[in-house]
């Protein structure tokens, strides 16, 4: 009874000379979500049913399929075929979004991606974590479901092939590189020749104190970059310089600079420094990567070096909307503030 409801639809709109034989079944599957002809979670005919069905080639079939799931209006399931996602007909475009975590400055992001999307676009946030295992998972239950997909992937050979199933033109890979196709589009951040200019523009401050201490974790979502970076630049400029897997709680000591990525470590770091009385930017340094509003109110502001995670929430959504390709590279840039 429904088949036969929406063929109906469909065929009342041949008559329209200004329809082209793909946007007649778009409005006609509309149409009939709208008269609740269909319902969220109903199949849709197959391809070659519905060849038989309105003679249409099986090309236009499908290709008006794929511009519902665009919207956000169908999704596809493996070998199942098209279903109804939404009864919502006004619902342009639906965008999966998936990242690290969320950190304050991936906050930033988000909030700058949404708010320049504006509305009738539905976005859907996922999280890895910088687990392979879940981000596997998750790229397998994503494909098929969106119109257009922003990831942040994991920085390894095997991310490669699963980011590849995505169609170049609905892709976009943001914050870390991946060695993909060259037409492939990316906003990412440069971290290598970056951190170490950070590193120059502040070795005179540097060497005022007695060691400069790095916390990296090796295996972990960190960039390597930073660590080959920081190596350099403490044996370029001859300073005292050590890499430790992570801070201590209570270690802290004066006359030295602490570098961090995470922001947990940051503010241990900046509770025992009040505990014992030592004032950032004069009893002892600190340094932290990835800026954000709160770094810098507290202590009278942390020096940091980061890229401009607003303005990458906007360019990103810039692609969403506008399909135009892009390869942009982000240099992070040193922000000086007082603890050091």
């Amino acid at each position: 009874m429904k088949l036969d409801q929406l063929i109906t639809e469909i065929k009342a709109l041949e008559d329209v000379s200004t329809f082209s034989k793909h946007e007649q079944l778009v409005q006609g599957i509309i149409n009939a979500l709208d008269q609740k002809i269909l319902v969220r979670g109903d199949a849709l005919p197959s391809v070659n049913r519905m060849i038989k069905e309105i003679g249409f080639a099986g090309e236009t079939i499908a290709k008006a399929y794929k511009e519902l799931v665009s919207r956000g209006i169908l999704e596809s399931k493996n070998r199942k075929g098209y279903f109804v996602a939404t009864e919502d007909t006004e619902q342009h475009l639906r965008v999966c979004l998936l990242l690290y975590a969320f950190d304050t400055f991936q906050e930033t992001f988000y909030q700058s991606f949404r708010n320049k999307l504006g509305e009738n676009i539905q976005l859907d946030l996922f999280f890895h974590h910088n687990n392979f295992a879940v981000f596997e998972n998750t790229i397998n239950n994503i494909k098929g479901k969106y119109g257009m997909y922003v990831i942040a992937p994991i920085d390894l050979p095997e991310s490669i092939p699963l980011v590849a199933q995505f169609p170049m033109n609905k892709l976009l890979i943001v914050d870390r590189q991946l060695n993909l196709t060259e037409e492939h589009s990316y906003i990412v951040q440069e971290f290598k020749e970056s951190s170490y200019n950070a590193f120059v523009e502040l070795a005179e401050r540097i060497k005022e104190f007695e060691e400069f201490v790095f916390f990296f974790k090796q295996k972990s979502a960190e960039p390597n970059d930073v660590m080959d970076s920081f190596q350099r630049f403490i044996k370029d400029y001859d300073v005292n310089g050590v890499i430790k897997s992570k801070y201590e709680l209570g270690s802290i000591a004066p006359n030295k600079v602490y570098f961090t990525i995470h922001n947990l470590e940051l503010w241990e770091i900046l509770k025992d420094s009040k505990i014992k009385g030592l004032k950032p930017g004069k009893d002892l340094g600190i340094l932290s990567h990835n800026d954000d509003n709160i770094k810098e109110i507290i202590f009278d502001g942390i020096t940091t070096f980061s890229i401009d995670f607003a303005q990458m929430g906007e360019m990103a959504a810039e692609f969403v909307l506008f399909r135009k390709p892009i390869q942009h590279i982000m240099k992070n840039t040193l922000i000086r503030r007082n603890s050091l």
